[in-house]
């Protein structure tokens, strides 16, 4: 009896111990995280020195290279490998300036991948898309836009966001305002339908027509906001303008005063262009063969400088890994990070890292993926996984309260979907989880829009997401087994189970047609 005590006491002692060695690397962490902290030098570095990573660009692969070599200089293993290729494009300067019937310069982004104007700009009128009765009457007319600029886009009714007229004006007033809004889009939609043109045809027959260029305007409803995506014209330049001036050209089209505009757009082909995933790995020492994964999509669009869309998860998941260098230099399991290329394209990155490492899959104990912006961590969901209310929940126990308490979980969720990364992951059986953030405005003021920049992000919420995630990519690694994998099916809307969703291919080619 005696040595059954004395065995239980020893056991007791031994786990104590273990627990105040994993609390002591958690306070660790904590604390380097805190006092330690590189997000805003790698922040500046990265936004400010490299810029926006639109995909095939030459930013896309000074981010790559810088990357590697910051993991480097922090003793971490670092690679670029080649998934795939893309149209090579390289941004250039894009001046407008409306020179009748009065000066101004206006303020506008050339699309990416838009052809460039000719050296030096091209003066032309700007012209509204008219109403035609149908296609006949669009081919007519089509013709005189020869030599001048065409507005494709809608104009918008007001400038001011809808939480702005809830604050101030009427409730009569601001219903009228949102009924002549939805009949104005309404008619603008008529207009674009009777050309018998879609939306990516549309801009390809006005140039075949000799248009000089085409403007758009695809407001993002915040104040100063536009979203800025890809040009469909092969010949001249498209360019997206701001609400305001878009709004001043067209209200002076429309009245018969024939706006004049200068644009010198200079953008520059670089031909099919290599693209990559950047990979870090600190190797494990008890199970090298089994992993833990940190994941964020490198690439952006190029309206502002992609700091919310997906520099602070890059960042981010950057400064975990150099955390956990510094304070679990030797982890049980490897801890591989991803930074991806072309998430934006259809997470075309992560797709080809899943489809070119199948032997990986099945040895990857978690995946941890940041997307949506510069907020605290707001949800985690275990994405179908039966059995991930029981680890997740232990291993997010060990995070500080003061980070979790306001963190809303799902368990299990439901699998397929997601428009981030993990999705990539997910639909090969690995247990991958997005942690989602709190939106700061994200979706009308930073994603995919001209004001994504250094000065949205919002640091000490980074910091803490920093801190969730190396404690759990931690615990994770220490974990005695691997977790479960097991997953439920599918549902529907309705609650209704459905089939899996095929996997997709990447992409490995883009924007070369």
């Amino acid at each position: 009896m005696q040595k059954r005590y004395l065995l239980g006491l020893g056991l007791l002692l031994l786990f104590n111990v273990k627990v105040q060695a994993q609390d002591q690397v958690i306070n660790d962490i904590i604390k380097e995280a805190r006092e330690n902290s590189q997000l805003k030098v790698l922040g500046h570095e990265l936004m400010d020195g490299i810029g926006p990573r639109l995909v095939g660009s030459p930013q896309m692969q000074k981010a790559h290279d810088w990357a590697v070599e910051k993991y480097k200089g922090w003793g971490i293993e670092a690679r670029n490998e080649q998934w795939g290729e893309w149209r090579g494009w390289e941004r250039g300067i894009t001046h407008i300036d409306m020179t009748a019937p009065w000066t101004k310069s206006l303020a506008g982004t050339q699309l990416a991948w838009s052809p460039a104007s000719p050296k030096g700009g091209a003066a032309g009128e700007v012209v509204i898309l008219p109403m035609v009765e149908d296609a006949a009457a669009f081919e007519k007319w089509l013709p005189s836009v020869k030599g001048k600029y065409v507005m494709i886009s809608a104009p918008q009714i007001t400038g001011r966001p809808d939480y702005n007229w809830e604050e101030f004006a009427t409730e009569e007033s601001f219903a009228k305002m949102k009924e002549d809004r939805s009949a104005m889009n309404d008619a603008w939609n008529e207009r674009l339908r009777n050309t018998g043109q879609g939306r990516r045809e549309l801009p390809t027959a006005l140039e075949d027509a000799g248009a000089l260029g085409i403007i758009t305007s695809y407001w993002s409803q915040g104040f100063g906001a536009n979203k800025i995506f890809s040009a469909s014209t092969k010949k001249v330049p498209t360019v997206d303008l701001s609400l305001e001036d878009y709004g001043l050209l067209f209200r002076l089209a429309e009245s018969g005063q024939k706006p004049m505009i200068n644009l010198n757009a200079q953008s520059k082909e670089t031909g099919v262009t290599p693209t990559f995933n950047t990979i870090a790995e600190i190797k494990g020492t008890e199970k090298p063969d089994e992993y833990v994964m940190l994941s964020a999509h490198f690439d952006s669009w190029d309206g502002g400088t992609g700091a919310t869309d997906n520099g602070t998860g890059t960042i981010m998941m950057m400064e975990v890994m150099r955390v956990l260098k510094e304070i679990y230099p030797n982890p049980k399991r490897t801890i591989l990070v991803g930074h991806w290329g072309s998430e934006e394209q259809g997470l075309n990155g992560s797709r080809a890292f899943v489809e070119d490492h199948p032997e990986m899959m099945s040895k990857i104990q978690a995946l941890f993926n940041q997307d949506n912006g510069t907020g605290r961590v707001a949800n985690v969901s275990g994405q179908g996984f039966v059995d991930s209310y029981e680890y997740l929940g232990r291993w997010m126990s060990k995070v500080p309260r003061s980070i979790t308490r306001d963190v809303e979980t799902t368990f299990p969720g439901n699998p397929g979907g997601g428009g981030s990364d993990y999705a990539s992951f997910v639909a090969a059986g690995v247990p991958a989880f997005s942690l989602s953030s709190l939106n700061w405005s994200y979706f009308n003021y930073t994603w995919h829009t001209n004001l994504d920049t250094y000065d949205k992000i919002v640091f000490d919420d980074v910091q803490n997401n920093v801190i969730m995630a190396a404690i759990m990519v931690y615990m994770a690694s220490e974990e005695p087994e691997m977790v479960s994998k097991e997953i439920r099916i599918p549902l529907d809307r309705n609650g209704n189970p459905t089939a899996w969703p095929a996997v997709r291919s990447p992409t490995r080619k883009g924007g070369m047609d």
